[in-house]
């Protein structure tokens, strides 16, 4: 039962990348970018992590890659609200 949760998790992070993607491809607005990057990240993370079995939930591995696509999106809405430099 794990596993079916588990992809249903990872489908839903690819598809939410999916839909990102296309806003960022009418926009050319790297907030859809990074937002896109970071739910695919975390889709293949599922996926990874379920063919991986010998390998527990709390490896550092897991939380790298969690960190990496959780910062992507700290950094997408920073540099949204940052104001700009005009020169």
């Amino acid at each position: 039962m794990a596993h079916l949760l588990t992809g249903a998790i990872a489908m839903a992070s690819l598809i939410i990348s999916l839909f990102f993607l296309r806003f960022w491809r009418s926009s050319r607005d790297r907030f859809f970018l990074y937002f896109a990057l970071s739910f695919a990240i975390q889709g293949l993370h599922r996926i990874y992590a379920v063919i991986r079995l010998d390998e527990g939930e709390d490896s550092p591995l897991h939380y790298l890659v969690r960190l990496l696509a959780y910062g992507l999106i700290i950094w997408a809405i920073l540099e949204k609200n940052l104001p700009r430099k005009r020169g």
